[in-house]
């Protein structure tokens, strides 16, 4: 039965600006090239994935041809068990489809209901079947268009030569597929139970494929059950089997079960330097060495092994065969048995069926089988050991040659020569996994990987090693189907005339996006989704929602998007790209390890410091000054005097000759320094070139506020909201704008229909909402505008707890300080104060004693908590965002003078606050003194 997912022509792709161009095609040859894939398992899903994505991101057009009985692709007989208790027996940190992105399986399980799940559990093995199938329905979809992909639910028995260097696949219902290139990823081969004597073998109480379909619905409940062997095969049946009143009996040469992994795992110790090319009697004792010292160390020999893996391919390629071969006979299996471990669950498992006597190891050897009472068998191990069972099932493994199984395809390429034994008769020989002919040249487009290749590699039959060799089969694949790109006098541009690795289409809706991003208005990332749909290869448009999901929450897999990006630039992007991913490169993984984005301290980080020295290379380049500095859209670069913002709006200047954007950025640095006057001229002559810039807005709010002219503010705010700025990204922080000036204006009642109508839980929600939210909530409370309970906990309710108590920056951090104490919640005040102090510096020095200060203004005690908020005042700029927002601690520490009776001093403060602006709140606080 053949299976066959439609695809559209590729002529809108082909035609697009930049595309590249099919060659003519030649007399009989189809124009579009026919990959083949032989297994469509783990290791066929990966190099179809691979094929996918590659080939959409160059525009190369090709057709897919997945060659596989089973019904589901991705499965492969590994990931088709729907037992449970069958676990991976690699954590889910190691099992990504993609080498440089090693977090995505981890997070398609959070996708998938699997929200707690970490980098160390082991999930189920049917569990990674169902990611494996849809990671790759997703790149066919994904490349809709330019690959088309069919399923051919058949085996191929047979490959050779066809005319002009193609090859042709000869299939078990008769037909023939004609390929390009053919990539073998066939997986294990059976083994052929050469161990078992005659009698055994003919038995039909002896199962010799026990995952093939039903093989084990005839074993009775209270059959017991011989298995041979001990390995990781074993003990999945044994889980399957063992049940009260049947014992399992499991039978090797050394009776040793494999090593269960930690349950918390250790970092891997790298191998002392100088192992490559040493002879294997001082390679074996310089790495037993190395493994006793590592347990002395650490109490554990795992880490050792761990940080060896990286090296064993290198290691084993440097043996020779006579050594290779004392290797197998000697340290085969003890290598084994701690190299493939169980999942710490699965241990657990078979330690109590071991304990409880259902589960019994043996070390031996099948020495004759013959029938036994009521149909069994009596099986006689080689020291005179009798064990009567039921059923005897070979779980010896696969067999190490490729042809093991007796396989037709693999039996003809060798016979053929179309391929040769790889070392000691192991698996087939390759050049980089394309197969060595019997001449020893890789001269036909045949690939292989994975267990194929174990004799060359030895390491080779785990996802980690795999995925890689996906990767490279892809490469090699899709390198001599490149056309050279069609020559165009220019490429598109975005709107500031820089220009465009891309086509036309995807062109106009990187501009849509850029230009959503420089006004602060919404739908930006879906703008750039649709550019990347349109051209999976375009990194910009990779970049710019891997950032956008970064700093502003869009709804994309930052980490894909990201990996996405730095792919694409690899393969097409100029200098200018180049230079803008590897920006935000540096930002996100900066931030994933520090803690970074607003209050990341006083000196520029490595991202900032990427970002400087692209902005003096790419002074046009507008997205990436919009990073920069630090307004309503990003946490851009952050000082302690915010001169890195100010001087890099400054420099920049004479690349924009006064567009409205660059003159927007610099009117809100320009109130942020406190030239008032001057910023509002600059936000205005903005706003008369574009009404919508959310950039000018914001500063003029600001400017309003700062200058005392609340009502002027308020009515200009409140209807630019409501014409302009309906489709403004952050809506609710401007909002919060007209809020601050109603609060100043001491008009409790407004203050209140604004909370409901546009800040209150469901209108707002994350970090707007504690950010936005719950500090006008505090703040109307402290100047006695909200009298009774504020309602706090709804907007804490809005927040991911893990947000609130374990925030990134100390910018958040302080909001969910003043949240917390609103809401009277002194354990998590604590707790907050607790993650503070194991967080980075700014969350240290100003975080840490914030939770102290707002404890005492919780438990009333007025003097400790005037002390240490007057304190904190000239650090709180460390902290990052606006003075506006940093204004309610000053807003809480003028509540605890009047509380502690500091009448004098609060005074003092009301009159300087209103010496820099009007507001007749704080004259009424004033005349509330005076009395």
């Amino acid at each position: 039965m053949v299976s066959v997912v439609p695809v559209v022509s590729s002529s809108a792709v082909a035609s697009a600006e930049s595309a590249e161009v099919p060659e003519p095609a030649e007399s009989g040859r189809p124009s579009r090239p026919t990959v083949a894939v032989v297994g469509a398992g783990a290791a066929g899903a990966l190099v179809a994935v691979q094929l996918c994505e590659a080939a959409a991101r160059r525009r190369i057009a090709l057709d897919l041809v997945l060659v596989d009985p089973a019904p589901e692709a991705g499965r492969g007989v590994a990931y088709a068990t729907e037992v449970p208790e069958h676990r991976l027996n690699v954590p889910v940190g190691g099992m990504s489809c993609y080498p440089d992105d090693p977090g995505h399986f981890r997070r398609w399980l959070c996708r998938h209901g699997e929200s707690t799940v970490t980098a160390a559990d082991f999930a189920s093995r049917y569990r990674y079947g169902s990611y494996l199938a849809d990671t790759l329905g997703r790149a066919v979809i994904a490349a809709h268009g330019t690959v088309s992909v069919r399923r051919l639910r058949t085996r191929a028995t047979g490959c050779s030569d066809a005319a002009d260097g193609r090859l042709e696949l000869r299939l078990a219902d008769g037909g023939a597929v004609t390929a390009d290139s053919v990539v073998l990823a066939t997986g294990p081969a059976a083994g052929r139970a050469s161990w078992a004597p005659a009698e055994l073998v003919t038995s039909d109480r002896f199962v010799s494929r026990p995952w093939s379909a039903g093989a084990l619905d005839d074993v009775g409940d209270a059959d017991d059950v011989l298995l041979v062997g001990t390995g990781l095969t074993a003990v999945d049946l044994a889980l399957v089997l063992d049940r009260p009143g049947r014992t399992v009996h499991a039978v090797s040469r050394s009776g040793l079960l494999p090593q269960p992994h930690a349950v918390a795992p250790l970092p891997a110790v790298p191998p002392p330097p100088g192992l490559a090319g040493l002879p294997f009697h001082r390679l074996r004792r310089e790495l037993t060495r190395h493994f006793a010292a590592t347990r002395r160390v650490h109490g554990d020999w795992r880490p050792a092994l761990d940080g060896l893996r990286p090296e064993i391919v290198r290691l084993w390629q440097g043996l020779t065969d006579d050594e290779r071969a004392e290797f197998l006979g000697r340290d085969a299996t003890p290598w084994n048995v701690h190299r493939h471990r169980m999942a710490p669950s699965t241990a657990e498992t078979v330690a109590r069926a071991r304990a409880a006597r259902r589960l019994r190891i043996h070390a031996g050897r099948v020495a004759a089988a013959a029938p036994g009472q009521d149909g069994g068998l009596v099986v006689s191990l080689a020291d005179g050991r009798e064990l009567s069972v039921g059923w005897v099932v070979d779980c010896t493994g696969p067999g190490l040659r490729a042809d093991a199984g007796g396989e037709p395809l693999w039996s003809g390429l060798l016979a053929d020569g179309l391929a040769v034994p790889g070392p000691l008769g192991i698996g087939v020989s390759t050049d980089q996994g394309r197969l060595l002919d019997a001449e020893g040249h890789p001269g036909r487009p045949l690939f292989t990987l994975g267990a194929s290749r174990r004799g060359e590699l030895w390491e080779t039959t785990a996802i980690p090693e795999i995925r890689a060799q996906a990767k490279e089969v892809a490469e090699a694949v899709l390198a001599p189907l490149a056309r050279a790109p069609r020559s165009v006098r220019r490429r598109p541009t975005d709107q500031f005339g820089l220009p465009l690795s891309t086509h036309a289409a995807a062109a106009a809706s990187f501009r849509c996006g850029l230009g959503r991003v420089i006004t602060v208005r919404a739908k930006a990332a879906e703008a750039f989704a649709r550019a990347t749909e349109s051209d999976p290869g375009f990194a910009l448009g990779h970049a710019a929602l891997a950032l956008l999901g970064h700093e502003c929450g869009a709804d994309v897999d930052v980490a894909r998007e990201l990996a996405d990006a730095q792919r694409s630039v690899r393969e097409r992007g100029d200098e200018r790209e180049r230079s803008f991913v590897d920006v935000v490169t540096r930002r996100i993984t900066e931030h994933d390890a520090q803690g970074g984005g607003a209050g990341r301290g006083a000196g520029a980080g490595d991202g900032d410091t990427a970002l400087f020295e692209h902005l003096e290379r790419y002074p046009d380049d507008a997205f990436a000054l919009g990073i920069a500095v630090p307004t309503i859209a990003f946490s851009g670069v952050t000082d302690l005097d915010g001169t890195l913002a100010l001087g890099l709006v400054e420099r920049t200047a004479p690349a924009y000759a006064g567009h409205w954007f660059h003159t927007s950025l610099l009117s809100f640095v320009r109130q942020e320094q406190g030239r008032i006057e001057e910023a509002g001229e600059l936000a205005r002559a903005a706003l008369a070139e574009e009404p919508a810039s959310g950039h000018a807005v914001h500063a003029l709010a600001h400017v309003h506020y700062e200058s005392g002219e609340h009502g002027t503010g308020r009515d200009w705010l409140d209807g630019w909201i409501g014409n302009q700025g309906r489709g403004a990204v952050h809506r609710a922080h401007f909002s919060w704008h007209v809020a601050l000036h109603e609060l100043a204006l001491d008009d409790s009642a407004a203050v209140r229909r604004r909370w409901f109508a546009q800040l209150a839980p469901g209108q707002v929600n994350g970090v707007r909402a504690l950010v936005d939210s719950g500090s006008l909530l505090w703040r109307a409370r402290m100047s006695r505008n909200w009298t009774g309970r504020v309602p706090v906990d709804g907007v804490l309710d809005a927040v991911a707890r893990e947000l609130v108590e374990r925030p990134a920056t100390a910018f958040t951090a302080l909001h969910s300080a003043v949240a917390l104490t609103a809401a009277g919640d002194l354990p998590a005040l604590r707790r907050l104060s607790t993650h503070a102090a194991g967080a980075d510096p700014v969350q240290r020095e100003v975080i840490v004693p914030l939770c102290g200060a707002l404890e005492a203004v919780l438990e009333e005690e007025w003097a400790t908590a005037v002390r240490e908020l007057r304190g904190l005042l000239p650090s709180l700029r460390r902290v990052g965002g606006s003075a506006a927002q940093r204004e309610v601690i000053e807003e809480t520490l003028l509540y605890a003078l009047v509380e502690a009776g500091h009448s004098d001093t609060a005074r003092d403060l009301l009159e300087q606050r209103l010496d820099r602006r009007a507001s007749p709140l704080d004259r009424r606080r004033l005349a509330g003194l005076n009395v």
